[in-house]
């Protein structure tokens, strides 16, 4: 029998663009049908984005699955997977095809295709194209550090390469990712542990000497009073165009996180490194095992993993408790959340 289609309210909780990506991703999981009305329904910005369609592309290649109104803007749009997820491979070459216009956030659409690909049971390898540097948006530095290793913890074998490097929006950066097949493991997560390492990344295209020189001294300073031994690396990327990008982690025995900042015209080095290291200490302080955007790229691999997982988030954000309902939707699993959303507070998933 046809599994009957999954209807979701596209404006439920953040009703933003990380409803449509777990629906997506969840549907290509559990070879669940989806339709999902008024999509970014509680945004400015209501329809499908770019990166939704980017995300749908390579899904529905892997999945044969059939789709309608999959066009940009469109408020509603059904995705019905046929098969199980396939591995996918395309050529270091240029995919603006899929979007012609403003560009995608390359690593929001890679975050969203590993758990699917990563269960494939073939090896895929893809080529990504769009910004790799953002306002607010995942980073190429945070994902490499950050996140990928976070993913490995869970059994969630990745790597990626940045060929070229996008700031900003309409900016055309270039990355290879690598899926393994992998079998998802459960994260213990409940306490950090010792500190293992801490880092700072100031990733630049374009940019005088002088100024990243401020950037480091600046960072070195904010550190040594926190009495934090961080190491900072200054690296020139390849890039259209200039830009500057700040990225500052931490990684313990049992969790890890972190914190970004989009370099902007007129405003000094230091006000940038100043406005991370706050984010960044404000999770050191909270003694939380992972920051409240890694929650969200994890979450959908621990609820594949075979074992129960916990770890503890600084904040409890209204984007994490809306991917958690739409997990729910696909997966009727015990998620508990506990905590005020805008507080502290603790994760567990019982796969046991």
């Amino acid at each position: 029998m046809k599994p009957s289609i999954l209807q979701v309210d596209g404006s439920y909780g953040e009703g933003g663009g990380a409803l449509v990506r777990a629906a997506l991703t969840m549907s290509a999981l559990t070879n669940q049908p989806v339709r999902v009305s008024n999509v970014r329904g509680a945004t400015q910005f209501p329809g499908l984005d770019v990166e939704d369609l980017v995300i749908a592309h390579y899904l529905r290649t892997s999945c044969a699955a059939k789709t309608v109104g999959m066009e940009q803007g469109s408020h509603e749009f059904e995705f019905s997977p046929t098969r199980r997820p396939q591995g996918l491979t395309t050529p270091l070459s240029s995919s603006a095809e899929m979007s012609p216009g403003r560009g995608a956030n390359a690593l929001i659409v890679a975050n969203s295709l590993i758990p699917v690909l990563a269960r494939s049971g073939t090896y895929s390898t893809l080529s990504l194209q769009g910004e790799t540097y953002g306002h607010k948006a995942l980073s190429f530095d945070y994902f490499s550090s950050v996140t990928a290793p976070a993913l490995l913890k869970a059994g969630v074998y990745v790597s990626l390469e940045q060929f070229k490097a996008g700031f900003g929006r309409e900016s055309r950066g270039t990355i290879m990712l690598d899926v393994e097949p992998s079998v998802m493991a459960p994260l213990a997560w409940a306490e950090r542990g010792d500190l293992l390492d801490c880092h700072a990344i100031l990733s630049h295209s374009d940019v005088p000497p002088a100024t990243l020189q401020r950037g480091v001294a600046h960072l070195g300073n904010l550190a040594k009073a926190a009495k934090l031994d961080c190491e900072i690396e200054v690296q020139g990327v390849d890039s259209d165009e200039p830009g500057l990008f700040l990225t500052l982690f931490a990684r313990f025995e049992r969790g890890m996180g972190g914190a970004t900042m989009m370099g902007a015209k007129g405003v000094r080095i230091e006000t940038h490194a100043q406005g991370l290291f706050e984010d960044f200490f404000g999770w050191i302080r909270s003694g939380a095992t992972v920051d409240s955007h890694l929650a969200d790229q994890i979450l959908p691999s621990l609820c594949l993993a075979e074992g129960d997982s916990h770890f503890t988030v600084p904040i409890i954000t209204k984007r994490f408790l809306t991917t958690v309902w739409v997990v729910k939707q696909f997966m009727p699993i015990p998620i508990t959340v506990k905590g005020k959303e805008g507080e502290r507070g603790s994760v567990t998933i019982r796969r046991q």
